[in-house]
């Protein structure tokens, strides 16, 4: 019976039901044919139970042809389920069949059928029959929607990849064939996407017809194809010898390489990559060098974005000697570009790229041109700069990084476009971890503290995330008498990721100086801002006071901290106190740990918890009851 009479749409249950039983296999055997004559009862509960089966197929077979295209993307995304039910045999004869006849539906539906297909080989009868599923993922491939045909391609090569060798030669190379002749271009813009995968699988003399129609979608007039054909060549080239690479597909390359579209030129970069790697080092600069510097050269800045985007993996293709020789003067014309775009792509190769040169060389070429960057009119490419330039550091050394790095770090810190300046101080680490954080410090130092009260919140951020790593190294006198106020008064910011980090700058700093140079140094400070007449600041105090306590001893809590936190128990703003009843939170452990402070919860903080208990806002009751039953947990 025909798919269609079964998927007919607007049909009643009823009917569909009656079609989908004559649509799956109902097969059984003579003796149960027997059995059924002789038993009216048997053939009614055995049309009874088929009916149940029945139904959920009948639906889902109704919904391939329904108006909505929701439900029938539904009903492709079970398609598993209507084949399974169906069985091999009819799956191939009439299901198939019927998903050809789709190939004018929404491109939704279509690309849900491309990508169901792709793993629709045991649903056929497994990879004996998986030639089947070509003929509806030829059509696939044809369509004019893109998504659709990289879908339908994608699912072909793996159907590929189960076929014998006879499915091949009679089944997909014909296919392939058709595609590459096809009178329209998206037809030929998918065969080239079926090269790679198949070319392992053919015979010396079908590999020898499959090079020479590849040569043809090359040589194609229209710009898509070739452009498609410019894509697949890297894959196509790696099953490809080396000899045949030369005498069949390297000229067609390089006639790519010259092709008026940019579009097409731009491509080929990544298919010299992989040439490249195929090619011996004198291999290389006999066939690709002229074309690779053609390419850094090329009139479109696209082509040489793609270049300066691939440069490094092109130079490890390359191989050392090569690079050394021949390829400075083109990456000196790349960070030179015109266009920003370029210029940004090369510094962030340059410091891999110095990696595979001679110092000296970096200091006489690239240098110069990295200090030319740093005054670069686009901001962009400033910024970039300001984010790669570290990466000279451990390829300089500490002498040379002093001498030629330092002074662009302080040059990249006082740029007025905020990601300049945020991109240099989030990398000074890797710098310090070369010329130590004593010569980094007295260096950048003032212009680090001007930066503290950038007016971008960022930068800001980013110096406080550096405060620890200086700490560390310079001292506790030194840290005193130049930054602990600058930590100080961040608490006060007018941005709560600010002050919020600095909260958490603080708690690392007792780590590092100690909890004596906190309770001297910190705690009287932080303490005066809880009689502030800004009830932020007050908030601030609580924050504060709550990440510092796992630093502390219990003896500092009881003295300093839980009377500063209890002391605002009665604060007339509600996030004050339900704030407070958080910092008890945090402290009840800290109290329980030590004996002579575990008798503080019981007589102080479990008598301000139910105090705030009873509070008129909701949310101070609701953070107050959470602390109380951990305060009353043993």
């Amino acid at each position: 019976m025909e798919v269609d009479q079964v998927t007919s749409s607007n049909n009643n249950v009823e009917h569909s039901y009656d079609n989908t039983e004559s649509m799956t296999n109902t097969n059984t055997s003579s003796s149960n044919v027997a059995t059924s004559n002789s038993n009216p009862d048997v053939v009614s509960s055995r049309r009874a139970s088929e009916e149940q089966e029945l139904y959920p197929i009948a639906v889902l077979v109704d919904e391939l042809k329904n108006e909505d295209v929701q439900l029938r993307l539904n009903a492709i995304e079970n398609l598993g389920t209507i084949a399974m039910a169906l069985g091999p045999q009819r799956t191939r004869d009439e299901l198939i069949p019927f998903l050809n006849e789709t190939i004018d539906d929404e491109d939704e539906v279509l690309l849900a059928v491309a990508e169901q297909l792709a793993n629709f080989s045991e649903y056929v009868g497994g990879p004996e029959f998986a030639h089947y599923l070509l003929s509806p993922l030829e059509n696939l491939a044809t369509v004019e929607e893109v998504l659709v045909r990289d879908k339908a391609v994608e699912s072909m090569n793996k159907v590929v990849r189960l076929l014998d060798s006879s499915q091949i030669t009679h089944q997909f190379l014909p296919l392939l064939k058709r595609l590459t002749s096809a009178d329209w271009f998206t037809g030929r813009i998918s065969a080239c996407g079926l090269y790679a995968t198949v070319y392992s699988k053919c015979t010396p003399e079908e590999q020898n017809d499959l090079r020479t129609s590849f040569a043809q979608l090359i040589q194609d007039d229209t710009p898509m194809v070739k452009r498609a054909a410019a894509k697949a060549l890297a894959d196509f080239s790696k099953e490809l010898t080396k000899q045949q690479l030369i005498n069949h597909i390297l000229p067609l390359f390089l006639r790519l390489t010259t092709d008026d579209q940019d579009t097409v030129r731009l491509l080929t970069v990544e298919d010299l990559v992989q040439i490249a790697k195929i090619f011996t080092p004198d291999e290389c600069k006999q066939y690709l060098l002229a074309t690779l510097r053609s390419l850094g050269q090329d009139r479109s800045w696209r082509v040489r974005y793609m270049v300066a985007k691939y440069f490094t993996e092109l130079c490890e293709a390359l191989g050392s000697s090569i690079t050394r020789e021949e390829m400075v003067p083109l990456f000196v014309g790349l960070i030179k570009d015109s266009e920003g775009e370029v210029k940004i792509l090369a510094v962030g190769q340059a410091p891999v790229f110095s990696k595979l040169i001679d110092q000296s060389v970096i200091i006489e070429k690239l240098l110069p041109c990295i200090k030319d960057l740093v005054i670069d009119t686009n901001q962009h490419v400033r910024a970039a700069v300001a984010l790669n330039i570290k990466g000279f550091a451990p390829i300089l050394g500490k002498d040379l990084t002093i001498e030629y790095l330092l002074p662009l770090f302080l040059q990249l810190l006082k740029d007025d476009f905020p990601d300049v300046r945020l991109n240099i101080i989030s990398k000074l680490e890797e710098v310090n971890e070369v010329i130590g954080v004593d010569r980094l410090s007295h260096s950048l130092l003032p212009a680090i503290v001007e930066l503290a009260e950038d007016k971008q919140w960022r930068v800001r951020l980013a110096i406080i995330e550096y405060i620890p790593l200086l700490a560390s190294q310079l001292g506790v006198e030194f840290f005193d008498e130049k930054l602990l106020n600058l930590c100080l008064s961040w608490l006060a910011d007018a941005v709560f990721s600010i002050r919020d980090a600095a909260t958490t700058n603080l708690k690392k700093l007792v780590g590092i100086f100690g909890y004596d140079w906190a309770k001297d140094t910190v705690l009287p400070k932080v303490m005066q801002m809880a009689q502030n007449e800004n009830y932020l600041y007050r908030m601030t105090t609580l924050f504060t006071l709550s990440a510092m306590a796992v630093s502390l001893t219990p003896d500092i809590i009881r003295e300093k901290v839980l009377p500063t936190v209890i002391g605002l128990v009665d604060d007339p703003i509600p996030n004050v106190r339900f704030n407070v009843a958080k910092a008890l939170e945090v402290l009840i452990p800290i109290l329980k740990q030590d004996s002579t402070t575990t008798e503080l919860v019981s007589t102080k903080v479990i008598e301000v918890l139910k105090k705030l208990c009873s509070d008129s806002d909701v949310d101070v009751r609701f953070f107050a009851e959470k602390a109380l039953v951990i305060a009353q947990t043993n």
